[in-house]
C-alpha cells in the first residue's frame, strides 16, 4: 500500500520549484495556435498510477488548453504531503485523498476542495480468492495487515462494528504501508486494508492469482476519497478564482472524456514516470477507478459535482473515526462556489 495513504504527524514541506512569474503573480505561456494559457501546476497524491489517466489524457486531447490552462502535472509524495505543498502555495492545485484534507483543516491549513472526483470509497480488505472470504462474517478469526493512524485503520472498527462485528473478532497486524502486499502474498496475513483502485491489481499481477474485495461501500460504509484542491494562492482574487473555476472544468472534462475512451487514456500515460506500473494494473487499476465516480446524488452528473449531504456524511465518518477533532461546516471544506454546478 502506498504511504499516500497515511494521514498521521506532519511531516516538512518539500520546496517545489514553481515557475517564473509575471509581475501580477500569474505566469503564462503561448500555445501552438498562439493562445495565450496560464500556467497551472497540478501535484498528485503520489506517483503516477492508473487513477490518473485522465489528466495525462487531457493534456494530451488538448482539453486543458481549451480552457486556457498549460497544465504541469508533478509526482506526489501522500496525499498528506500535497495538501500541505497545495496549502503552502508550493502548488496550484492538488489531488489529493479527502481524509487528509480534513485533516489539514482541523489542524489549520487553508486548503479547499473544489470537487470530490472519487465518491465512492475504493476502501476496502483485499485477499487472495483461495481464502474463501465472501461476506464480513468470514473475517472472523483472520489475520489483516494495516498501517496504524492511516484513514483505512481508523475506519475499519466502524465498517466492522456496521457488520456485526467486534474489533476483537479479528486481529490487525501493524504493517508498513509498502510491505502489505508482500504479507499477503508471502502468507503472514490472510488480508490487507487497501484500496481497490490500486493495491488489488498490483497484488494480482504480482502473485499471479485473483484477488477477491470486500468493498466498505458495499458494506455500509461509504465515504469521499481523492478530488482537485486549492489553497489561497489559487482562489484570493477575481483573476485566480477565473483560472480555478477553469480548471475545474477542464478537469470534469478530461475525467469525462477518459472514462468514454479508459484504453486511449491510459496509454495517454506512457513515459509519465520510471515508476509507471505495467500497462495490465494500470488498466486493472483506472477500470476500478471509474467505478468510483459516483454517489447515488450524483448518479448522471459530471464529474466532480458534489452535494452537501455526501459532504456532510463524510465529515461524520472520519469525525467519529477520531480523524476529525472539531468538525466545521462543510463551507469550511469544499468551495461550493468555484465547484461544478450539479
Amino acid at each position: 500500500m502506498h504511504a499516500r495513504r497515511l494521514l498521521t504527524g506532519l511531516v516538512p514541506l518539500m520546496l517545489i520549484t514553481t515557475a517564473a512569474c509575471g509581475e501580477d503573480g500569474s505566469a503564462t505561456s503561448t500555445s501552438d495556435s498562439g493562445k495565450k494559457l496560464d500556467k497551472v501546476t497540478l501535484t498528485l497524491n503520489w506517483y503516477p498510477y492508473g487513477e490518473h489517466a485522465p489528466f495525462y489524457y487531457g493534456k494530451q486531447q488538448k482539453i486543458f488548453e481549451k480552457h486556457g490552462i498549460d497544465l504541469t502535472i508533478r509526482a506526489g509524495q501522500g496525499s498528506q504531503k500535497t495538501v500541505q505543498a497545495t496549502a503552502a502555495g508550493q502548488s496550484d492545485f492538488g489531488w489529493a485523498d479527502t481524509p487528509a484534507l480534513l485533516a489539514g483543516v482541523d489542524q489549520g491549513m487553508k486548503v479547499k476542495s473544489l470537487g470530490v472526483f472519487l465518491q465512492t470509497t475504493p476502501a476496502s480488505v483485499q485477499f487472495f480468492d483461495a481464502q474463501g472470504i465472501k461476506a464480513p462474517a468470514d473475517l472472523k478469526g483472520k489475520t489483516i495487515a494495516g498501517t496504524a493512524g492511516d484513514a483505512l485503520s481508523k475506519t475499519f472498527p466502524i465498517f466492522l462494528k456496521k457488520n456485526g462485528l467486534a474489533e476483537s473478532d479479528v486481529q490487525v497486524q501493524n504493517t508498513d504501508p509498502a510491505g502489505k502486499i508482500a504479507a499477503v502474498i508471502s502468507g503472514k496475513t490472510d488480508a490487507l486494508l487497501g484500496y481497490a483502485s490500486d493495491q488489488g491489481p498490483t497484488m494480482r499481477n504480482k502473485a499471479r492469482k485473483d484477488v477477491g474485495y470486500l468493498r466498505f461501500s458495499e458494506h455500509g460504509l461509504n465515504f469521499y476519497s481523492n478530488g482537485l484542491i486549492a489553497g489561497p494562492k489559487s482562489l484570493a482574487g477575481d483573476a485566480k478564482a477565473d483560472v480555478a473555476q477553469r480548471m475545474v472544468r477542464a478537469v470534469s472534462e478530461s475525467w469525462a472524456a477518459a472514462e468514454k475512451a479508459p484504453e486511449p487514456a491510459v496509454a495517454a500515460m506512457h513515459g509519465a514516470s520510471e515508476q509507471l506500473p505495467p500497462q495490465e494494473v494500470l488498466s486493472e487499476q483506472f477500470k476500478t477507478t471509474l467505478s468510483l465516480l459516483h454517489t447515488d446524488a450524483t448518479e448522471g452528473k459530471a464529474p466532480g459535482v458534489n452535494t452537501e449531504a455526501d459532504w456532510k456524511q463524510t465529515i461524520d465518518v472520519f469525525a467519529e473515526a477520531g480523524m476529525v477533532r472539531s468538525p466545521k461546516d462543510v463551507s469550511e471544506y469544499w468551495d461550493a462556489g468555484t465547484a461544478l454546478k450539479g
